[in-house]
């Protein structure tokens, strides 16, 4: 299947499948902020990522079951990834592998971007009166990998240990200096190396408020927790997706449905 079109296909599947089954379907647009963060990791190059943050945006669809349920499918642009900052292991083939294995390190910053279509469709339940609702949703999610970039930036020393103890190179008449600091400004795609389907859980909890007629303002507070390792190679490691997602949204429920 040609993954430029899956997410509507699938979003189409989820509308036929529910239009018949109530007289409400709400359409509607929501955006906010991700703060997405890479987790897990078996080894140290995909291990001790923090947060960043990322924009989240999309259009969602709601098909009433009962009074107080209803399933809502979505399609959204996600924010993923995370950062390092400070000391950690980096592979190059400029440099002499190291008698000992493992990796050589350097100081810098370290952002790891992953940008999703998700395709949520969550199970949803609402509470409250007068128009005014609180919910609770939970349900699954599959992500296609739109693009993958690791930003670095800064300049550093080389490293041959994790205690600082610098990479030094011989010179004329057979002394040793440190290597002069390097500079890691880049920007490199690293989709070829993450997988392109990931799948996962997402639950959260909002509050929705009448505006006019058909139409509702909500706000809704989500996490997410990718099931898929990300990598697709074992010495890259083991890292999973994850993120909160605070966004507003607005909606309108169609007639004649």
């Amino acid at each position: 299947m040609n993954r430029s079109i899956s997410p509507i296909l699938l979003f189409s599947i989820c509308f036929l499948l529910f239009q018949t089954s109530s007289a409400q379907v709400r359409i509607g647009v929501q955006g906010g902020l991700s703060v997405p963060e890479l987790s897990g990791g078996n080894n140290e190059l995909s291990q001790g990522y923090t947060s960043r943050l990322a924009p989240n945006f999309g259009i969602t669809a709601e098909f009433a079951v009962t009074d107080r349920f209803s399933i809502q499918p979505q399609i959204i642009f996600d924010g993923q990834g995370g950062q390092r900052n400070g000391l950690q292991p980096i592979t190059s083939t400029e440099l002499p592998p190291l008698p000992s294995g493992g990796y050589y390190y350097a100081s810098f910053k370290n952002t790891s971007i992953l940008n999703y279509i998700e395709i949520p469709v969550l199970a949803k339940y609402t509470f409250g009166s007068d128009g005014l609702g609180f919910d609770v949703s939970a349900g699954p999610y599959v992500g296609f990998l739109l693009n993958a970039t690791q930003n670095t930036n800064g300049t550093s020393t080389i490293f041959i240990d994790k205690n600082g103890t610098p990479l030094e190179v011989q010179i004329a008449g057979g002394g040793y200096i440190p290597l002069p600091p390097q500079s890691f400004n880049a920007s490199t795609d690293v989709a070829s190396s993450i997988h392109k389907i990931n799948f996962g859980i997402a639950g959260g909890a909002g509050i929705t408020f009448p505006v006019m007629g058909r139409t509702r303002i909500s706000l809704d507070v989500r996490g997410l927790y990718g099931l898929t390792d990300i990598q697709r190679y074992a010495q890259d490691g083991t890292s999973h997706t994850g993120n909160l997602i605070i966004s507003v949204g607005y909606s309108y429920e169609l007639i004649g449905i």
